[in-house]
Order: structure tokens, then sequence, then C-alpha cells
């Protein structure tokens, strides 16, 4: 599973004015359709196996659809003209902006789900359980459906009939959120706790004001009790909701916040729908490692974000915060649930590898994306534009010069409609047409993610091959390797043994790397000099194995290399 994530809404956008705070009309948005077979194949031939489109489900938002018989939303409660994808409004409808035309907007979804198929792609969705819209209220939901907060009793603060949690007697406090310049105010009353588990009626501008959270049966404010027998009425409507994008063809749910949920859910909704689409995989936003057993164990997900582990571990490393070595105990971490980690470098809510914030050179950050792609048989993510060396440092409006592409406002980043304009690496016109679309240096960083992705995929040792981590007798600095600033592991299958050696320096080095014993053992090595090839350079050499001996490599500045030997 290679994943690769798109912002639907700023993908391709051809609009190129820009204005900051800008509305729908002035600045444009990405839609559905934009999306063709011939943007599809691109991605596909570009390594990558499933697409992420996030933002797709409607969301609150200062756009007004109210000729389209869609509710119009309070500004005081939507962040950014645009709003946040993760306040979702309606969970059973496309989000306006995405259609070409609005009221055909599930049907241009629908086409979209065969187009990506077609394509030998599977596509991810998010799902959004810990909290929905200020003013959420479905209108395309299936006949029959009770909507979210219907038949709730506000004079409760907590119920499991209920979908919300209730400030009882008291108002919603706007003052810490409200804009100026609106004709009235917006009312809440009484006030429902707002989505990162603030439960008093004056939520701040840092809060999640925009949101309100959802009850799955845990009384907060009662000591942490839960009430999970009968059934809480959440439980039924959320598990109908991910059936719902089931049954639509979505073949995996990207599931936001998974710790805020109580883990029994989980393990209650998973095992609903994979009993009705077994092919379907759950992947968690977690953030807390002494949660991530139990939600594979006993919740039933399939892949968890490897946030708080080895992405903060390679960006120390690129930030030169932290020597490579601790790359080892970052995967020694989660050890025995590998296999579950999803890596990654860049996603929507981190900052950009080649802004002022992280590294500001995406080529410093090259050895932790082989590293990452390279060390195992998990998955990785790669972020549109990531492989372009977007930047984030426009000031798009309410999501403010962060480092981040914004996630809230309307808004066209070049680099991302370069790569919607872009031919297939495989396409006869690709040299001419990459040439004129792509600067020398972004065409140089797209080709090198372009090769690393195609290795991860058609290398028998990085498919499926056993991994060896040779940090633990390379400490000491000798023959020039340096903890500090170099990282090197075995990949080892049937027919194939590579050598990785990532070089976080941006000095050139000649080192030689110590293979011991255990590793000839463990892997079956072969002693001598072979000739290998550098799968990433494409050069030939010649590499000795010797036990408990050292093998000389040459590593580039900012580089890796990755020697290969065929046993067959």
């Amino acid at each position: 599973m290679i994943i690769y994530q798109i912002f639907t809404r700023l993908y391709g956008n051809p609009t190129t004015s820009n204005v900051p705070n800008g509305t729908l009309e002035e600045n444009g948005a990405a839609k559905m359709n934009g999306f063709t077979t011939d943007v599809l194949k691109r991605i596909k031939d570009f390594g990558f196996s499933h697409v992420w489109f996030t933002g797709l489900i409607e969301h609150a938002t200062q756009t007004d659809y109210s000729r389209y018989g869609i509710a119009q939303d309070h500004p005081w409660v939507v962040k950014g003209k645009a709003g946040s994808p993760y306040a979702i409004k309606d969970y059973y409808d496309i989000d306006p902006d995405l259609a070409e035309r609005v009221e055909d907007r599930m049907q241009e979804f629908e086409e979209l789900v065969v187009r990506t198929h077609k394509a030998g792609l599977k596509m991810i969705i998010d799902f959004v359980p810990n909290h929905v819209a200020r003013q959420y209220h479905s209108d395309a939901a299936p006949k029959g459906t009770e909507d979210l907060g219907m038949g709730d009793d506000s004079e409760l603060h907590f119920s499991t009939d209920n979908n919300f949690y209730y400030c009882w007697g008291e108002p919603l406090h706007t003052d810490n959120f409200a804009s100026k310049g609106v004709e009235f105010p917006y009312l809440e009353h009484p006030a429902k706790a707002t989505g990162n588990d603030q439960f008093a009626a004056w939520p701040g501008r840092n809060d999640w004001y925009e949101t309100i959270k959802l009850n799955y049966g845990i009384d907060y404010c009662g000591g942490g009790s839960k009430h999970f027998a009968p059934t809480p009425s959440t439980w039924h409507k959320m598990v109908n909701i991910l059936l719902f994008w089931a049954s639509k063809g979505v073949d995996a749910f990207r599931c936001d916040m998974v710790e805020m949920v109580p883990v029994e859910f989980w393990h209650y909704a998973i095992a609903k729908v994979k009993r009705a689409y077994p092919h379907i995989d759950f992947i968690a936003e977690v953030y807390n490692p002494d949660l991530y057993r139990s939600y594979i164990h006993e919740g039933g997900f399939d892949y968890l974000y490897d946030k708080v582990g080895l992405y903060d571990t390679l960006r120390a490393v690129v930030c030169r915060q932290s020597a490579a070595a601790s790359i080892t105990h970052a995967w020694q971490a989660t050890d025995d649930i590998k296999n579950h980690m999803l890596y990654f470098l860049e996603n929507h809510d981190e900052q950009r590898i080649a802004s002022d914030f992280f590294c500001g050179n995406p080529t410093e950050a090259l050895p932790a994306l082989v590293t990452a792609t390279f060390m195992g048989t998990n998955p990785v993510m790669i972020y549109a534009g990531q492989e372009l060396g977007e930047r984030g440092m426009d000031e798009e409006g309410f999501s403010g010069r962060d480092g981040r592409t914004t996630i809230f406002d309307y808004w066209s980043p070049e680099s991302l409609r370069k790569l919607a304009q872009l031919p297939s690496p495989k396409a006869r016109s690709k040299k001419l047409a990459t040439e004129e679309i792509l600067t020398p240096t972004e065409r140089e960083l797209y080709d090198y993610y372009h090769h690393i992705l195609t290795l991860r995929t058609t290398h028998p040792a990085f498919i499926y091959g056993l991994f060896y981590d040779l940090m633990y007798v390379n400490y000491d600095g000798s023959e020039g390797f340096n903890p500090g600033r170099h990282y090197a592991f075995l990949r080892r299958s049937e027919d194939e043994i590579i050598l990785v050696v990532a070089n976080f320096s941006d000095q050139e080095a000649a080192m030689g790397v110590r293979i011991p014993a255990h590793a000839y053992d463990f892997l079956s090595l072969p002693e001598g000099t072979f000739p290998v090839k550098d799968v990433i350079s494409k050069e030939r050499l010649k590499l000795t194995f010797v036990r408990d001996g050292y093998s000389k490599v040459h590593v580039p500045a900012n580089g890796t290399v990755a020697l290969s030997y065929r046993l067959k």
C-alpha cells in the first residue's frame, strides 16, 4: 500500500488569482471531474496504489449554496471562507465545492469512484467520528434515516439516547471567536459541547469551536463512566454512515482523531462493516502510543499513523535535532505491530518539508524518504505537492503563513496545478511535456520520488524481504561511519540482498559499514566480493561482504545508496 493523499479542493484548481481570504468566485476550487482518466493514470504509474481524496464529504462553509437546498452556515462557526473538511455538515453528501454541477454532486462522486478503480487505484475517504459542524443537518440521508441530534433531550447533559452533550441552561458564548460585520449573531441554546472535549459553554479561539462533540456513551463530566449497554444511539447512526459509503465502492476509511472515540465502538463498527465488506481497510489517526495495540487488537484497525514515532524521529534527524541512530528506537518501539504502521513525512496537518518551519530544502529530507520507504513492508504515504517541494509558505487567509497548505481557504498552489497537468511517467511524450511544466529543480525532485516509489514496488527485497538494522554494531563511529548522521540496514529476499546506507549530512561520506556475524547467520549472507548495483544511482560497483568486517561504501551528501546483489 502506497498512498497518495490529495486535498481535493486544491489539486488542479485552475484559478491563479489567489486573493487572501478570497471567496469561491475569486479563487475557485478543483472539481472531482478534473480527476480524469489521464490524471489518475499518472498517479497510478507514479507508483501509488491508493488515493486518499481528502475533504470529499460535505462540510460547513461560508459559501452560499441555499439555491440548491443546502442550508447556509453562520460565518461565526466556520473557519475560513471554504471551511474545514473536518467540520462535517452532512455525512451523507458530497461537498458542493467539488462538483461541476452541484445538483449532480453524488453522481460525479460515483463516477470518480469508477474512474479511480479503472485506473487500478483504490479510494480512501475520510470518516470523521468525533465531531460534526455546529449546524449539522443531513438533507441527503436515505429515507427513514434519523438525523444526528434528532430526538435528543437537550435538558440532559448526558444520555446514551443523545447524540450530543449539552451545557444545560447555558447558551453558547461566542465572544472568543465571533467575527465583526455580521448582521445577526449565532445562537445556540443550550450550548453543545465542543469537539475537542470542551464541555463548557465558553470555547476559545484555539478550541475546535466550529464543531460539536459526538456522544458515544461516555459521561465525561460524570467521572468518565462508560454506558455501552444498550448500544448508544450514536453507534448505530455512525455504522450506518460507514455502510452507506462502503456501498458506494470506497476501499478504505481514514478515521479522524480515533483516540477521542472509545475503542469499544471501533470493535463494534469495524466488525460490522467488514462482515458486509471484508476488503475495506481502516486507517487510524492516533497519537497516543500507549493505545496503538488496543486499536489494532481490540479495535480492529488495519493501519495506524506512525506520527509520534517514526515521523517525529525522522523530522528531528533531518533538522539536526536528533541523531540518525535514534531511528532504531523509533521502529523498535512498534516492532511487534510494524506491518500496521503507516509511514509518512507530510500530511495536511504537518508542516511542509520545504517550509521555513521544517528544513527549508526538500533535498535534505531525501534520506528520510528513502529510509521510510525502504525499511519495511508496511504502508507509505506521500502528500500531493511533496514530490515537487511545495513550501506551504503562502498566507492564504484563515490558515496564515504556518508552513502548511491550507485546508480552510480557497486557494490554488502552483505545485498542485502543475501536478494535475503532468503526463504519466510512462507516456511517450513524458520528457518534453514534463520539461515544459516543471522547473529543472522540480523535475529532479519529482523524478527522484518516482524512482524511489518504483523501486519499492519492483524489488523483491523491498516488497517482502527481511529487515536487519545495522546500527547496533556501528555506534563507535569507526571507519568513517557517523551514527549521528548515517543510518544503515539490510533487506533480504530469497534472491536479493540490499545494503541501504542513508547520509543525513550535507557532506559526502566514504565509510565502512560493519556487518555482524549474526546478520550473516540470520540472513544467510554470502562472504566475498561481489558485483552490486546501486539501484538508486544505477551505478555498478563491487562490494565486499566480510563476517564481522566492514563493507566500504561512498554515499553522496543528503543521499542514500541501496546496493543490490542478486543471488540468482
